[in-house]
C-alpha cells in the first residue's frame, strides 16, 4: 500500500543518461536526428551558483558562445510534458570500452530505412550490423562517441 500512495504523490519520469566524453556536442547530434530540443542552461545562474560558492570555474565552460555546466547536457522531445523520457548526456573522462547495456531504440516512423542510414552515416553515424526477422529489418549503428542505437 506505501507505493500505491507514492505513485499517487508523484509522477515518476524517466530519464535516460548517456556517457559522453563531449556532452555538449552529443546532445546537440542527438537533438538534431530526432528533431527534439537541446535545453538551454541560465548562465545568470551558473555564475551565481559560482558566486556563492557552490560551484567553481572549473565546473562551467563556454559552449556556443554560452556559459554551460561543463558536466552535461539534456535534451527533450517535443512535447516533454507528454512522458517523453528526457535525455542527459553526462561527462565521462574514460574511453566507451564495451557493449551498452542499455540502448536507444529509433522507429523511423515509414521513413526510407536506406535514407535514413545514409543521413545518419553523413552526420557521423557508423553501421554495425544489420538484422532482420521475418519481414523486419533494423540497423544497429552508433553515435559519433560509439554510443549504440538501433533504427
Amino acid at each position: 500500500m506505501v507505493l500505491a500512495g507514492y505513485r499517487d504523490c508523484m509522477a515518476l519520469r524517466v530519464q535516460v543518461v548517456i556517457d559522453s566524453n563531449d556532452p555538449h556536442q552529443l546532445a546537440d547530434w542527438w537533438a538534431e536526428t530526432l528533431d527534439w530540443q537541446v535545453e538551454v542552461q541560465d548562465p545568470d545562474f551558473i555564475r551565481r551558483m559560482v558566486s556563492e560558492g557552490h560551484a567553481s570555474e572549473d565546473d562551467t565552460m563556454e559552449y556556443r558562445d554560452s556559459l554551460v555546466w561543463r558536466v552535461g547536457a539534456g535534451i527533450n522531445g517535443p512535447d516533454s510534458t507528454s512522458g517523453t523520457p528526457r535525455i542527459l548526456f553526462q561527462l565521462v573522462l574514460e574511453e566507451k570500452c564495451g557493449k551498452n547495456r542499455v540502448h536507444l531504440d529509433l522507429r523511423a516512423g515509414g521513413e526510407d530505412l536506406d535514407d535514413l542510414r545514409a543521413r545518419l552515416v553523413e552526420r557521423g553515424a557508423i553501421v554495425l550490423h544489420e538484422g532482420w526477422q521475418g519481414p523486419q529489418k533494423w540497423l544497429t549503428m552508433s553515435d559519433p562517441q560509439g554510443n549504440e542505437f538501433c533504427v
